[in-house]
């Protein structure tokens, strides 16, 4: 028992013996005063004695607990000035109020006490509210360092994570990414060739990809004679990213000299430690590229799927026989359905509406019932309706949304043509009510895309979704007949989508159109369909008046007047400015019909729009694309330079 607490026991005891005494005393002056005398005086003294006892005890446990605090404040300092990290107190503009010594360890500094987090912590954040990230790491001298906020004590804590940081790092950087490498023209360019110059190109080809892979440290097996299986980590990936796949452009270069040269297609996948998963998405990357128009690598790192080069067109294929194997397919399904509902994007175009109407004669061949999906009849496809509704068989197979949700089953064969975006067409929920959906497409594979399709025939080297129908419906069946409005009507989406056979024109596009004049497609009757009134003329040209030129090779036109437009005046300026002398891409930014901001991307094939209007949201082809956004038009056109800026900055885009 300590010292004082015995002596507190024995203080309380000397009280209960003066009260005993006092009463002894008292009782004894009642029978003898004199002995009670002698008994007061003696128990005076004792009473003196315990007076100066207890102030003799008092100033002990005084100065005790004196200096036990001083003991345990010395204790306290000590621990937390040797604490293994760092406590900071800030204030609430802030700047450091007190800190431990760890802090001064970290910084190299004997005291920041009233200098700012963001002064002594370049780029940390400083959370203000309690639903704000309170953790973040940051990099001082080599080391790494954990920061965690207590926003409402103003408090942050500072920890050295570095040895699990490395440790966590060198995880990451040693997962397993898996990648395919496919010469994706190969039968184009060496058709022709004799065995000597075909081994020669192979062999130039070869040695680069040999070359690239000892480079980035990569493991390459041949899987077959135009394809490559390529093993790496993320740390080989993300330098294969930082150099933006600069072997698209060095085996394009090399065979520059054949009349096609040979270009490349790269699918990479990672994120997973599953073999099977990461397989269908290393396969799923390279569909993806080729889908584009291949000349292009496609990397998928768990949520991330990022684009590189795709700064060529697609090449023609110069043979039908995926269309005659496609037609083959199509009229299998068309057979074992009840049905057939075709639909193409929201907004549609002749392409769209053309390409609906060839496949609902495909589909007719075989005695089904085929719909076309329409909501609403726009501007751009005002006039084409005018002449099918002088068709009344034609007319009655075009149906509302609700009535084609009512009329599609579960056997019920849903083709998507001119979109392979399950946002973009024209009802989604259509998707939803049966598991057979067939995409035809001629745009470049983005990075949304309709599950589960169990056909798809997407060639972004053709022209127009209608130029694909017509190459199906020959092969299709033995006798098609279309009548003039049908042939007209797939006439017209081709014609509209060549710019009049100007733009993306190949031989089988001729051929195709040959096939619809054989069967009577009216091209008069296609010219006023596109004729213009004076009332669009106008105002396409008062779009245009506003044109600024962007790097002396860009034009960018921003309407100015709030009255809306249709997006196919928004295209016609685009083309327009695209003929103008030095332009080599235009893009028209204007507020349309539906109030959203949609602007309408051409190039001459030097600089890739496609890319520009998937950054915002949209798609296309390399030298045809657009997008629709919210917001203003100055806000719109501000956000399409500064993904110019990027993507120059990025890959050199607009050289």
């Amino acid at each position: 028992m300590p010292k004082f607490l015995v002596q507190r026991w024995h203080g309380m005891h000397n009280v209960w013996a003066l009260v005993l005494i006092l009463l002894l005393t008292a009782v004894l002056a009642w029978y003898q005063w004199v002995t009670g005398l002698i008994a007061l005086v003696l128990g005076a003294g004792v009473a003196v004695y315990a007076v100066l006892a207890e102030r003799a005890f008092r100033k002990e446990l005084n100065d005790y607990v004196l200096t036990l605090s001083y003991r345990i404040k010395g204790v306290g300092n000590d621990v937390v000035g040797t604490l293994p990290f760092g406590i900071v107190l800030y204030n609430e503009e802030q700047e450091v109020q007190w800190h431990n010594a760890y802090l001064s360890h970290v910084t190299g500094r004997p005291s920041v006490v009233g200098m700012a987090l963001t002064d002594i912590f370049p780029g940390l954040h400083v959370p203000v509210k309690d639903r704000e990230p309170n953790r973040g790491e940051i990099q001082i001298n080599g080391r790494v360092y954990e920061m965690l906020f207590r926003t409402r004590e103003r408090v942050m804590y500072v920890t050295d994570i570095t040895d699990s940081w490395t440790i966590k790092q060198k995880y990451e950087n040693e997962k397993l990414a898996l990648g395919i490498v496919m010469m994706d023209n190969l039968e184009e360019v060496t058709q022709g060739m004799d065995e000597q110059q075909r081994a020669l190109m192979l062999s130039k080809v070869t040695g680069k990809i040999n070359e690239w892979a000892r480079e980035y440290g990569l493991l390459l097996r041949r899987l077959s004679s135009d394809r490559y299986m390529v093993i790496a980590n993320q740390l080989a990936l993300r330098k294969l990213e930082q150099s933006r796949f600069e072997l698209l452009d060095e085996v394009r270069e090399i065979t520059m000299d054949q009349k096609l040269p040979m270009t490349l297609s790269i699918g990479f996948a990672s994120g997973t430690d599953n073999f099977e998963e990461l397989g269908h998405l290393v396969q799923g990357s390279l569909d993806i590229a080729l889908g584009r128009g291949g000349d292009q690598a496609v990397v998928k790192v768990g949520e991330r799927q990022s684009f590189y080069g795709g700064k060529s067109n697609a090449v023609e294929k110069r043979t039908r026989v995926r269309a005659r194997v496609i037609a083959h397919a199509l009229r299998d399904l068309i057979k074992e359905s009840d049905n057939i509902v075709v639909m193409g994007h929201k907004m549609p175009d002749m392409d769209a509406i053309g390409a609906a109407i060839g496949v609902v004669k495909a589909a007719r061949q075989f005695g089904k019932e085929a719909y076309i999906v329409l909501e609403s009849v726009n501007p751009a496809i005002e006039r084409m309706m005018d002449m099918i509704r002088e068709d009344e068989k034609l007319f009655k197979r075009f149906v509302s949304p609700e009535q084609a949700l009512a009329m599609a089953g579960k056997r019920s064969l849903v083709v998507v043509v001119d979109t392979h975006r399950a946002s973009m067409v024209e009802e989604p929920k259509l998707l939803q009510q049966t598991e057979r959906i067939v995409i035809i497409d001629h745009h470049r594979r983005s990075e949304e895309f309709i599950d589960d399709a169990v056909l798809i025939y997407m060639e972004p080297y053709a022209s127009s979704t209608c130029e694909l129908v017509t190459e199906v419906l020959q092969y299709i069946h033995d006798r098609v007949v279309l009548d003039v409005r049908e042939a007209t009507a797939l006439l017209a989406g081709i014609t509209v989508d060549t710019k009049s056979f100007a733009m993306r024109t190949g031989s089988r596009t001729f051929e195709a159109a040959s096939f619809l004049r054989r069967n009577g497609a009216d091209s008069t009757m296609i010219q006023r369909m596109l004729k213009e009134n004076l009332e669009e003329y106008v105002r396409k040209a008062e779009i245009i008046r506003h044109a600024e030129m962007y790097r002396d090779d860009i034009a960018i036109a921003v309407a100015t007047n709030a009255q809306p437009v249709t997006q196919l005046l928004i295209a016609q300026a685009a083309d327009t400015l695209l003929n103008m002398s030095g332009v080599r891409a235009s893009f028209v930014v204007a507020m349309r019909t539906d109030g959203l901001v949609g602007i309408s991307a051409r190039s001459l094939g030097q600089i890739n729009v496609q890319v520009v209007m998937e950054r915002l949201g949209g798609g296309g082809h390399l030298s045809n694309a657009a997008c629709q956004l919210q917001g203003s038009l100055q806000e719109v056109a501000a956000r399409l330079k500064q993904v110019l800026k990027e993507l120059e900055e990025e890959e050199g885009i607009l050289e």
